[in-house]
């Protein structure tokens, strides 16, 4: 942590410094990203402000223009707003200065960071990437620091997830797994002037094949896993294709974090070796091989323990966050934390106590035949794991699961949770998960036609707070995996993002639903039976 220490007390005091037009030129064309450009015109002029958002400028402001469907009635708006330069991949007829570029995406990502005044080359940055695990894995990370900070100066540690954004002085629900890079580094410069040192950030294939963390130095990356995932026409066109994009991660960090225990070793080995373009690799897993590695695991109710070999230190690590699979997330903050040299007793503590909101979430009626669990598992592996985990952890009971799929996007989802689904559950309730442009019941009748080529059941029920009520009042001594919101508050129907009760809110009351019909009426019996 020697170049936070180094930097900081000179940051914090200083004002965000303004940069001329033609300094964001030359810093673009030292990336090679110029095609052309005439900024003669305007090029002492102190830019005010940096942004792809017409509805965002202000006077001297330089304009991006990105997206595929990006008009120029949008650059004709930012012009009456203030805008007096843009940047582009196509000239448009305005009367304004043009940078044309070949990247408009890289070209967002260089001067978004100069206009914030590189807040990323000041914060340690932590890069959590793969199919499964992200989220928690940076909670735990966030927990960790968290203690540790606590100490040091008595801050905390900036999270950018799929779930939570915070930054110091913002704290949002997320859409984005990872954001634009205007946004990471916005966030970033709140951080600075929080002064945070740490941010953790969940890092998407999306992010790392469309340029969104370009020119970002993560101090450690962590690649938890790979399987398919996110496969279609708007996304990635091939399993490899999304697999490059994860490892591109490994071009841009310092110390790769690497799990041994992938289920592929092909994949493995392919993992390691685009590490090495890092300065230094740090395994973990439960192999004796692996540099952080976890053995003599117990589970008790609840709570998971375990002893953790590390090159510094040989002790115990207690989780008392639900599900077996958490462990392996758990190691890759422990070897995050290892190459930051954080204490053995902040990593027990941040662990220790770590919380994921929305992930593993455990509910249950009064008389506890019922358990509810919530968990944002939303794909292939993440499913794998969790009926893995929960057939281990409750061998007796029935499996119901409720979940849908996004509509527009990862379609081989439908195939491959319908048909984990149908081999695993007792019963599958299918219903709305962010539909966006399709409808509801299409993308579950076609869910529906993988669970049940497996043999499986399958109830359709569109009103996602309908289906999870149902799934609870009907069955009882079952396990409930209520999975792919967790504890979202909204769904995304048509193009626009509608509020609705969160998993965790629909469950709970559910439950108490159950109670107040069943339990309830079961007492009443017993005192009319006694009289």
């Amino acid at each position: 942590m020697t170049k936070l220490y180094e930097n900081f007390k000179t940051w914090k005091d200083v004002r965000m410094k303004k940069f001329k037009l033609y300094e964001y030129v030359e810093k673009l064309s030292k990336n090679d990203l110029i095609v052309t450009s005439n900024v003669e015109k305007n090029r002492d002029v102190v830019i005010n402000k940096v942004c792809y958002n017409s509805n965002d400028v202000e006077k001297d402001t330089l304009f991006v223009c990105k997206g595929v469907k990006f008009k120029e009635e949008y650059l004709k708006d930012a012009i009456v707003s203030g805008a007096i330069a843009y940047i582009s991949e196509t000239k448009y007829n305005v009367d304004i200065p043009c940078i044309l570029v070949s990247d408009i995406q890289k070209a967002l990502a260089i001067v978004s960071k100069m206009y914030f005044n590189n807040p990323t080359d000041i914060l340690n940055m932590i890069g959590i990437t793969g199919t499964k695990g992200k989220s928690t894995t940076a909670y735990y990370i966030k927990s960790i620091l968290d203690s540790y900070m606590k100490e040091v100066d008595g801050t905390d540690t900036a999270i950018l997830s799929s779930i939570n954004n915070y930054d110091g002085k913002t704290s949002v629900e997320s859409v984005l797994t990872t954001q634009e890079s205007y946004e990471i580094e916005k966030y970033a410069r709140n951080a600075v002037e929080s002064n945070l040192k740490n941010l953790v950030m969940e890092v998407s294939s999306q992010a790392l094949k469309k340029n969104r963390v370009y020119g970002i130095t993560y101090d450690e990356a962590v690649f938890l896993n790979i399987s398919e995932d996110h496969i279609s026409n708007i996304e990635h066109p091939d399993f490899n294709d999304y697999f490059e994009s994860k490892l591109k991660i490994f071009n841009q960090s310092k110390v790769a974090c690497v799990n041994l225990n992938m289920d592929n070793i092909e994949n493995l080995l392919k993992v390691l070796d685009y590490a090495k373009n890092s300065e230094k690799i740090i395994t973990f897993g439960t192999t004796r091989n692996a540099d952080v590695f976890a053995y003599n695991i117990e589970k008790k109710g609840l709570h998971t323990s375990f002893k953790v070999k590390t090159p510094y230190f040989n002790n115990k690590i207690l989780l008392t966050m639900p599900g077996l699979f958490n462990i392996e997330n758990a190691l890759a903050a422990i070897a995050v934390s290892v190459a930051m040299k954080i204490p053995y007793k902040n990593i027990y503590e941040g662990l220790k106590v770590a919380r994921s909101s929305g992930r593993m979430e455990l509910y249950t009626n009064k008389d506890k035949k019922i358990i509810a669990i919530v968990d944002y598992a939303h794909n292939k592996l993440s499913f794998e794991k969790l009926y893995e985990s929960t057939i281990k952890e409750y061998p007796d009971r029935k499996i119901v699961t409720v979940f849908g799929c996004p509509g527009g996007h990862a379609i081989i989802r439908r195939r491959d949770l319908g048909v984990l689904s149908g081999l695993n559950s007792d019963i599958t309730y299918l219903t709305a998960e962010d539909p966006g442009m399709e409808k509801t019941e299409d993308i579950c009748e076609e869910i529906a036609g993988y669970v049940k080529k497996v043999g499986g059941k399958y109830k359709i029920i569109e009103d996602r707070g309908e289906a999870i009520k149902t799934a609870i009042m009907e069955n009882p001594d079952s396990v409930i995996l209520i999975t792919g919101k967790g504890n979202e508050t909204r769904q995304k129907i048509g193009t626009t993002y509608v509020k609705c009760l969160t998993d965790v809110q629909y469950a709970k009351n559910a439950l108490k639903e159950y109670d107040r019909i069943y339990i309830n009426t079961q007492n009443a019996k017993k005192k009319v039976v006694k009289k």
